[in-house]
């Protein structure tokens, strides 16, 4: 059986383009973390500031898990605000440009693992 992906408590089960457009409508509408998970139990969180954003893919509740990461970006970006109203801020190094982070949850919801060419950091 493929993997399905749906966001979070919601039943709609997504496309590898759906989502996509489903989380550029979250953003429109202020919402700046989104979570997704799989049929297979694992979960993808996208965190973004409308230009940066953190994608992270945990194996199941509790891991530690992994995410992408642009190598040698200086600097650091604000304005990650989580739906509990915290607003954070990561190195961008730890970040991708928002296109590539589209690109990233893309990819893993059609192939089940990130762009083989998009770097990404274990953090297990």
């Amino acid at each position: 059986m493929d993997e399905s992906w749906t966001f979070e408590k919601e039943p709609e089960r997504l496309t590898p383009d759906s989502v996509l457009d489903e989380l550029r409508a979250r953003i429109g509408r202020g919402e700046l973390e989104s979570w997704l998970t799989s049929s297979s139990g694992r979960f993808l969180a996208f965190v973004t500031n409308t230009e940066r954003a953190m994608v992270v893919l945990l194996d199941r509740e509790g891991d530690p898990g992994e995410h992408a990461v642009t190598p040698g970006a200086d600097g650091v970006s604000d304005g990650f605000v989580l739906s509990n109203g915290q607003c954070d801020e990561y190195p961008d190094e730890d970040t991708v440009p928002l296109a590539e982070g589209y690109r990233i949850v893309r990819h893993i919801l059609a192939h089940g693992t990130p762009p083989p060419d998009a770097p990404w950091t274990i953090d297990r």
